[in-house]
């Protein structure tokens, strides 16, 4: 796969990328690139103390070297900065300061609330990679909390981005492989998309599926090299996790990278969930996700729904009233149940629409089966491939314990109107049944 070629032909296409620079060494770049790229002689470093010393007092540099004055503003490394719309917002007022230009030197956190607070300003903003650590250096969203409740908010993304794989390549290992773990959510994310499209939900995109899943299987095919931080495994992980952004910014949103998979972890990042004292990442959360949901697949694929019986299953179905009734349970009075309700109301269908739904489900589920068959992959292989990568895959890993992974699976459907596996489980009266059979035995992968 010439993911080098898939860069450039989607930045092509993009309305705002217009560079991304990857290779050995290329930190020292970063002042020509900024020449190259943006107006002005001004320069705003955002980093966290990590990402400072791994990388920022080079960019300083180099940035100084092309006749470009900075100044800087660095947030403590420890805890990890977390990705609200607050922080955001605080950066907005430092930047707001002057007419600099943005350089956010950082991974997922740093990036994404630069990118927040950059577009908040009407701003073109540099980014350098620290870590192939997640897809959204060159996406067209942060994913922020705000009250609570995690959501990708629409931005534009860097002008242009810069990754040097020594850089990456020196970045922690845990870190690589929260970005593993990323990109292989876009398995089960993929067999998402063909349920909408089967359905006629949402058809596949002809530009952002082959970007994501065209080579998604040879970035994912590394593992071993991958933790071991070997450049050119390294410069496929990046890139794919590039070329995966650049999908969403085509696509106008997340739907190519992001399903049931980034559903249940985003619950669990809405709880703060900490390990070890820190709080998990984002990576981490939907490797585990993304287990969970090929665990939902395999049980999916092994029913017939030839066999449906249409009938009888809608007139079980749940109303909008009994599912406000069940958001509510879930998650209380406040702020996310409200956003949840919303998003619960714009994908409801029941009577004859649902019946609808499920018949043309019946009828095409012999093809709709072969396409998934196609896409996902054994669980347990995933699980293998995870762990070779350095990532977390059991829940237990991550400090879930039986009963909370049973509650963030069911109640992951309410957080997206985007519909996934989880809304057809729900949709045939499968879904609790699917989501026990899928949880762990009495004593393995428990926390």
């Amino acid at each position: 796969m010439d993911t080098a070629a898939l860069i450039s032909g989607a930045v092509v296409r993009s309305a705002t990328v217009a560079e991304v620079l990857v290779g050995r060494g290329v930190l020292a770049e970063a002042g020509a690139l900024f020449r190259r790229r943006f107006g002005g002689d001004l320069a705003c470093i955002i980093a966290d103390e990590n990402t400072w010393a791994a990388a920022g007092a080079a960019v300083e540099a180099s940035l100084q070297a092309a006749g470009v004055r900075v100044r800087r503003h660095v947030l403590p490394g420890r805890p990890r900065p977390k990705p609200t719309v607050d922080l955001a917002e605080a950066l907005r007022d430092v930047l707001a300061l002057d007419l600099a230009v943005p350089v956010a030197v950082g991974s997922g956190v740093i990036n994404d609330v630069v990118k927040h607070a950059a577009f908040a300003l009407d701003r073109p903003y540099l980014c350098v990679g620290t870590a192939a650590s997640m897809d959204g250096y060159t996406s067209a969203g942060a994913p922020l909390s705000e009250r609570g409740f995690k959501k990708t908010i629409p931005c534009r993304p860097a002008r242009a981005v810069l990754g040097d794989l020594d850089v990456i390549a020196a970045a922690p290992t845990e870190m690589t492989g929260w970005g593993y773990g990323d990109l292989a959510g876009k398995v089960p994310a993929g067999g998402d998309w063909i349920i909408a499209d089967a359905l006629g939900i949402e058809a596949v995109d002809d530009v952002a599926w082959p970007l994501v899943q065209g080579g998604l299987r040879d970035w994912l095919g590394m593992p071993e090299r991958i933790a071991a931080g070997d450049p050119a495994a390294l410069e496929g992980l990046f890139g794919g996790l590039t070329v995966v952004g650049l999908a969403m910014e085509l696509h106008g949103s997340s739907r190519p990278a992001s399903g049931a998979d980034h559903q249940i972890a985003h619950l669990w990042e809405m709880d703060d969930l900490v390990l070890g004292g820190e709080r998990v990442s984002h990576g981490a959360c939907v490797a585990v996700g993304c287990v969970m949901a090929l665990r939902l697949f395999d049980w999916l694929l092994a029913q017939d729904l030839t066999r449906l019986d249409v009938a009888a299953v809608v007139g079980r179905a749940a109303t909008l009233d009994q599912k406000i009734g069940a958001v509510e349970t879930a998650f209380g009075p406040g702020e996310i149940a409200a956003r949840a309700v919303q998003e619960v109301r714009a994908k409801h269908v029941e009577g004859a629409v649902l019946h609808d739904r499920l018949q043309r489900l019946r009828a095409g589920w012999p093809e709709l089966a072969a396409r998934l068959r196609a896409q996902v992959m054994p669980p347990a292989d995933m699980v293998a491939a995870l762990h070779r990568a350095g990532a977390p895959a059991e829940a237990a890993e991550i400090g879930v314990g039986r009963d909370y992974l049973r509650r963030s699976t069911l109640n992951a459907r309410f957080l997206r109107s985007r519909y996934t596996v989880l809304d057809l489980l729900e949709e045939c009266g499968m879904l609790e049944a699917a989501v026990e059979s899928c949880l762990p035995r009495d004593g393995e992968g428990l926390a």
